[in-house]
This record gives C-alpha cells, structure tokens and sequence, in this order.
C-alpha cells in the first residue's frame, strides 16, 4: 500500500492524492488543536502530549456540530426536532469562496439550531446539538 500525497493548494487547504483518490482537506486552527474539514465531516485532531500525531488521535464525539473556521452561514437545512441520519447535509457554510456542505456526524435529532442564514460564525462556534435518535423514530409517519 502506498503512502498518500499530500500538496498545498492554499492557505488551509490541501490535496491529498491516494491509490485513484484525490480529496481536498480544509485545516484550521493552531498547531496544537487542529480541526480538519473532509468529505462533509469535521474532525478534531487531539494531539497527545509532546505534540506528536500517532494512533491514539481521535475524533470530536460530542453531539454537537461546530463550525471548522470562520464562514458564512449559506443554508440551514434543519431545524429542532428534525431526524437526521450519518451523512446528510444540515447546514451549507461559505468560506474561502467555496461552499461547504455540514453533514450529520450520527444518526440522531436535532435538539437546537444555534444559527441562521447569513450569520458569520467562527470557528468552534456550535452550530447544531444534536439528541440520540429514538429506536421507534424510523417507524414513525
């Protein structure tokens, strides 16, 4: 297995080249506490002591969606009570001229919006709380 290709394209930004893949990955934040944007997810990096990245790194777990740098809000596509699953887009954000869909880290309800169309939000700032989805939410009408 090859090791994949890292370039950057701009302040923040990345390509990453992997076997026949190529993604862009959006990165913000300081040195320390770093926040990745890719495929519609935001992932938080938690560097272990000695600032060294290995295997031990993990995820932001909370249930809640906060913004990965500053942006414009674009499009909200939920609101409270709404059911969402893994994936789907809830907000739509605008920054560095491109825009950036959010997407639903877990299966879950939306317990609070935290923004609206047009806000300026910086980075970390909660956008959605997210409750856990009920087992019985699917068979609902």
């Amino acid at each position: 297995m090859s090791l994949p290709i890292v370039r950057q394209i701009a302040s923040g930004a990345y390509r990453v080249e992997h076997e026949d893949r190529v993604a862009i990955v959006y990165v913000a934040g300081p040195p320390d506490d770093r926040w990745a944007f890719w495929n519609g997810q935001v992932y938080r990096n938690e560097l272990p002591h000695g600032g060294r990245v290995d295997g031990s790194a993990r995820t932001h777990a909370e249930p809640l969606l906060t913004a990965p740098m500053p942006a414009t809000v674009v499009k909200v596509l939920v609101s409270n009570g709404s059911t969402v699953r893994r994936g789907d887009v809830v907000i739509v954000l605008e920054a560095m001229k491109m825009e950036l869909a959010i997407r639903a880290p877990r299966d879950g309800i939306v317990a609070a919006v935290h923004c609206r169309e047009g806000d300026l939000v910086q980075p970390e700032s909660v956008l959605i709380d997210f409750a856990e989805a009920r087992p019985d939410a699917e068979n609902r009408p």
